[in-house]
């Protein structure tokens, strides 16, 4: 009797759990399939010293530190000159150069439109320096000799143009000394130029060490007081194809890029031991004086293309072969719809 009770109980128990079983409406959830992990890429970037490199300077620690998304292989260059032959066959894959040689380069017979600018990375980095303290505005540069580099490139363009706007013939009524920056550095030290606009860092190091130099002007606020438009001189492009063929490697250098710009203008001290590091300026105490007149900045998409469009513009109208001969089609600027 006892063994039959058994048996039945254990069909009962049986029948109710095909019951249960039976009754149940849920359905498992279904499996989702999780993104693939990201795979660094290697990629071959080029800056310049200056300005224009030191926005890179985090970035190129961060590489060496291997903390960073893609495999970076970075090259110093000290003129854009460097660097472009290299771009043009491929062999660097993104590269930091002035905005002009960015249209330049698109208008270039061998690579024709394949250029893309990715993101602007410096505004106007030019100051008028004097030896003393009584020019206060454009205006009071008329009659002056002024020291310059960049014969027949962005400064003298800029300066011309702002000249010009503020009533001031540059032919007729001031005089423009064009000298190499190395000719620059060591007037300004001397004191021989009296007056003059300056790049940094060289701005930063003539006034270090020349006590009686004074910044009086600034470019960039003088370029807004006469344009609708910001000053936007530095930049990074790929060719299209390598943005093409890797387009998630280049968003991962674009968000590191712009986390090592960031880190530029809020970390100074820092920056400034890898801006010697890597021969971007003189010294860690140049870049420490110089990083916050180099106006480092990051800019893409419409606002990009709405600005360095308006540069360009001037560019230009003060002589074509400035940017390679016409002004560059929409597709240059990356993003940009």
């Amino acid at each position: 009797m006892k063994k039959l009770l058994a048996i039945l109980l254990t069909l009962t128990l049986v029948f109710a759990l095909a019951g249960c079983g039976g009754n149940d409406t849920t359905s498992s959830a279904p499996d989702v399939a999780s993104e693939p992990e990201y795979v660094a890429v290697d990629m071959s970037v080029a800056y310049m010293t200056g300005p224009t490199g030191i926005g890179m300077a985090k970035l190129n620690a961060d590489s060496d530190a291997k903390l960073t998304a893609n495999n970076y292989t970075f090259t110093v260059a000290a003129a854009a000159t460097d660097i472009v032959p290299k771009f043009i066959k491929g062999e660097i894959n993104i590269a930091s150069v002035p905005t002009n040689v960015a249209a330049t380069l698109y208008n270039n017979e061998k690579i024709s439109g394949k250029v893309r600018m990715l993101a602007v990375n410096t505004n106007g980095v030019l100051s008028i320096l004097e030896n003393g303290d009584t020019i206060k505005s454009i205006a009071d540069l008329k009659g002056k000799t002024i020291y310059s580099t960049g014969k027949g490139q962005n400064p003298e363009y800029i300066l011309n143009y702002i000249l010009t706007e503020n009533g001031i013939d540059p032919q007729k009524d001031v005089t423009i000394n064009f000298v190499s920056s190395d000719d620059l550095k060591a007037k300004l030290i001397s004191g021989e130029a009296e007056v003059a606009m300056a790049p940094e860092p060289l701005a930063t190091v003539a006034t270090v060490q020349n006590k009686e130099l004074n910044r009086v002007l600034s470019i960039n606020d003088e370029w807004a007081k006469v344009s609708d438009t910001e000053l936007m001189m530095g930049c990074v492009i790929a060719l299209d194809s390598y943005v093409e063929a890797n387009p998630a490697a280049v968003e991962k250098f674009l968000e590191e890029y712009e986390a090592s710009i960031k880190f530029a203008t809020e970390n100074i001290d820092e920056t400034a031991t890898y801006c010697e590091k890597y021969t971007i300026t003189p010294s860690a105490a140049i870049a420490k004086k110089a990083i916050p007149t180099c106006n480092l900045c990051y800019v893409t998409g419409k606002d990009m293309k709405e600005n360095v469009n308006g540069y360009f513009n001037v560019l230009f109208n003060a002589d074509p072969t400035s940017i390679g001969g016409k002004l560059p089609a929409d597709d240059l600027y990356y993003n940009a719809d």
